[in-house]
């Protein structure tokens, strides 16, 4: 009886550690001082902290095969009516290599924002409705980017793999609901990994929107993410070259949170490290803990 008892309480212990510590995964990407991919690197080479702790990496896996998850998030406010067809063209060639090689259940969903958000389509790895979702895009008034953002996070929060958001946009945002730190923390929840991509019908600064080009600058950094600043639209096809490529080449490292202070903040602060010098390590900046996410 007493042995059946013990036994119990050790089920319940480790019942109770089961579900009360959560695996943190972080999608890293290293690269050295000229911009090149290192992938090459291994556990020991990597040193996390969570909060200012040191903590134990239990998952490693170098060019993780994680289903993607992939929400475009197309601007087709009046001011981008000039680059909209080299943006479709440039989309359509990057939904062909997603879909032609990779993890079998990787998948895309493609918004557009303007005055209003659009989901034209949801979740799928059916190409041919992703091409006539972008074929039907037409440029018109308002910019509603935190919006889309906020709704894509919402859509990405609950699927399994890696959550990645590509937003192709001028920077500016004239009619959102919501603000930038609820976009924010609403893909810091979902674990989405922004890619923005300024197409700026502008060159100079006067008449630019550089608050909305800082925005996404810090969305980007948050995320792990990265900004393109193309030049002329025909630049898009080597820039979503290079993300897919970024995609293909991620570490998947992982921890149970552990020695962790008992006031740290409801946003934990992340530092991913190698003991390598001269190489630049690219991954979100923290998570949220034990918290629901925001409705």
């Amino acid at each position: 009886m007493l042995a059946a008892v013990a036994a119990g309480l050790a089920l319940a212990q480790k019942a109770d550690f089961s579900v009360s510590t959560k695996l943190v995964r972080l999608l890293v990407s290293v690269k050295d001082d000229r911009g090149d991919l290192i992938g090459t690197l291994e556990k020991a080479n990597f040193k996390v902290q969570d909060s200012g702790v040191s903590q134990d990496i239990a998952v490693f896996e170098h060019h993780t095969e994680l289903p993607l998850s992939i929400s475009l998030l197309i601007d087709t406010s009046g001011s981008t009516a000039k680059d909209l067809r080299y943006e479709v063209e440039s989309l359509q060639k990057f939904l062909r290599a997603l879909l032609k090689e990779g993890n079998p259940q990787d998948a895309a969903s493609i918004y557009s924002f303007n005055d209003q958000v659009t989901l034209l389509t949801s979740f799928t790895r059916r190409e041919q409705r992703l091409l006539d979702s972008l074929a039907r895009l037409r440029a018109t008034s308002g910019t509603s980017m935190y919006d889309a953002i906020y709704l894509a996070s919402r859509e990405l929060e609950d699927r399994e793999g890696r959550h990645v958001m590509i937003v192709v946009t001028d920077g500016g945002d004239t009619t959102s609901n919501q603000k930038f730190q609820q976009a924010r923390k609403a893909a810091q929840f979902a674990e989405a990994t922004i890619y923005p991509i300024l197409v700026t019908p502008i060159t100079n600064e006067p008449g630019r929107n550089l608050g909305g080009e800082r925005a996404l600058s810090t969305l980007a950094t948050d995320t792990g993410g990265r900004v393109f600043e193309p030049a002329v639209s025909t630049q898009l096809d080597r820039i979503f070259t290079e993300i897919l490529r970024d995609l293909r080449s991620q570490y998947l490292i992982g921890y149970y949170p552990h020695n962790l202070p008992p006031d740290v903040p409801e946003f934990h602060l992340l530092k991913v490290e190698v003991n390598r010098p001269g190489l630049r390590v690219s991954t979100r900046s923290g998570y949220y803990g034990d918290t629901t996410a925001p409705r």
